[in-house]
Parts: C-alpha cells; sequence; structure tokens
C-alpha cells in the first residue's frame, strides 16, 4: 500500500532560518528543521516533500499541483499570510484536500500588520507559536482530517 504525501510549503525566507532574527526563530537551520520534520512524519507514517520558495507565483503553482498527489499540505506563507489574496485563491482551487496554516513565530504577539492572517478562512487551522513543533502538530492534525 503507497503512503500517504504530505507536502511542507514554505514561502520566502524561510529559507533563512538559523540566520534571520534568531531572537525569534533560534538558531536552528532550516535545513535540520526540515530533515526533522521529514524523520516526524515518516514516523507518522508519511512521506514528506518539502518545497520552498521566495517567490509567490512558485508557491501558487505548487498549491495547484498538489491534486492527485498529497492528500494534504502545511503551509507556512510567511509573511505573504497577511497579504496574498493569490494564495488564498489557490487553496480554494484545490478543495477537498486540507490545508493547515502554520508559523513558527507566535505571528498574534509579533508586529501588529501580523496578526490578521488572509488565509486562514480557507485552511483546516492555524498552528503558531511553538518553533519547529509547529510543524509537527500540523502533521498530527493533519493525521486526524486524512
Amino acid at each position: 500500500m503507497a503512503r500517504r504525501k504530505i507536502l511542507l510549503l514554505l514561502g520566502p525566507n524561510l529559507d533563512m532560518v538559523g540566520v534571520r532574527e534568531q531572537n525569534v526563530y533560534g538558531t536552528e537551520t532550516a535545513e535540520s528543521i526540515n530533515y526533522e520534520t521529514k524523520q516526524f512524519a515518516d514516523k507518522l507514517g508519511f512521506d514528506l516533500d518539502i518545497y520552498q520558495s521566495n517567490h509567490e507565483g512558485d508557491l501558487i503553482d505548487k498549491i495547484h499541483a498538489v491534486r492527485g498527489v498529497y492528500v494534504g499540505c502545511i503551509l507556512n506563507a510567511g509573511a505573504l499570510t497577511h497579504y496574498s489574496y493569490a494564495l488564498r485563491d489557490a487553496i480554494t482551487c484545490v478543495h477537498g484536500i486540507p490545508f493547515i496554516e502554520t508559523h513558527m513565530s507566535n505571528i498574534h504577539a509579533r508586529e501588529e500588520f501580523r496578526g490578521k492572517s488572509v488565509i486562514a478562512p480557507v485552511c483546516a487551522g492555524q498552528i503558531c507559536g511553538f518553533g519547529k513543533t509547529s510543524y509537527f502538530l500540523a502533521l498530527y492534525a493533519l493525521q486526524s482530517l486524512v
């Protein structure tokens, strides 16, 4: 039996975790976090693909491509979370596939503009503020949804 596939989709600047704003994101590298998240997904019985882009259109294309490949998606859209109606619309194009909006930092405890998510209303839920564990919690959430 084929294992269920999940996509972890990472937006702008998330390739710089461990380098940028270490007081917010810590010093652990994006590569290390990705590796641990893949290991955790494997323990839950998922195959996890990770895709990161600093370009909104690339993220939209990847969202469109989830149909027929992935049973769910974890989306950390970074700053695009707060203003990208294009990402929101892309998520609605692939209805039936649950998206979990996920952030390492607590977006509600940061700058005021980060408290509003335009993608949250079209996602199954939102998890934020637990560092890399946010991704693990999103995998648990998807396990109950798919």
